[in-house]
């Protein structure tokens, strides 16, 4: 079974991914307009009909803006924990709230069969109501998604230890953070240990623990005032040679940008 990917939107401005097989498939999180995300995949040939669910991995509006429009006009399920669902209610983005008849409970650490998606939620340290990341198999292929966390925690580490296709978060560059025009406070929370990865924070920890069966990483919600796509790849890639890793012969690296959509990867 072939599977699919696409980022859709990937920043502060909204944030939605694709993972799909032959005629269905899942986003995560949907936190751009729903025409947006239906005119990117009308251009890839997937209809939205096609789309089957949407697991959110916490309730920041960037992730969750179009929930409700998506819910009760496409009648497409909304997966989350119960604290997040909880969130989103309480959430002031939701112009329209997510229909009961809608909602479905993940529960960390246990996984959720959704036809042949295995998908498992799993404790991330942000700052929201409720975080998690994804930990997704489809038959042999292992995919994970740890994006919104201020650090990698043993339990993060066991599932991205475990895949072969990694989008992870490389939020941000230490200096541009700490010299630029964000407040002290925000500086404070965006570096904090409930707040988000940096570049050098990214980079070291893929370049002590890679393993043979990674294939793909994909670098995810870049700060547009704290970092370039440039600096991310080039952080990660240098931080890997140290270790004697080449980037294009032992693993594929790419950055994921903030409004525009990825190309379509599929994976093996």
């Amino acid at each position: 079974m072939k599977i699919r990917f696409m980022s859709i939107g990937s920043g502060s401005c909204g944030n939605c991914y694709y993972l799909g097989v032959d005629d269905y498939g899942i986003l995560i999180d949907a936190g751009i307009p729903s025409k947006i995300i239906r005119a990117t995949l009308k251009r890839e040939g997937i209809p939205f009909e096609s789309i089957c669910a949407v697991f959110v991995t916490h309730d920041h509006a960037d992730h969750i803006k179009a929930l409700g429009v998506i819910a009760s006009k496409a009648n497409i399920p909304v997966y989350a924990t119960r604290d997040t669902h909880r969130g989103i209610n309480n959430n002031y983005c939701m112009s329209k709230p997510i229909d009961p008849m809608y909602v479905r409970y993940v529960v960390k650490g246990e996984a959720t069969q959704f036809r042949a998606f295995s998908i498992t939620p799993f404790e991330v340290p942000h700052d929201g109501t409720d975080n998690v990341g994804y930990f997704i198999e489809v038959g042999d292929t292992k995919f994970c998604i740890a994006t919104d966390l201020g650090t990698i925690t043993d339990e993060v580490s066991f599932y991205i230890d475990k895949a072969n296709y990694l989008v992870i978060e490389s939020n941000y560059e230490e200096q541009m953070l700490m010299m630029g025009r964000y407040p002290q406070f925000l500086k404070e929370r965006v570096s904090g240990m409930t707040g988000h990865l940096s570049n050098q924070a990214t980079a070291q920890y893929l370049a002590k623990n890679i393993n043979e069966h990674l294939k793909s990483i994909w670098l995810c919600h870049l700060s547009e005032e704290n970092n370039h796509p440039e600096l991310a790849y080039k952080t990660v890639q240098m931080e890997f040679a140290r270790y004697g890793v080449i980037v294009g012969k032992d693993v594929a690296l790419y950055v994921l940008k903030r409004a525009t959509p990825s190309p379509m990867y599929h994976l093996e």
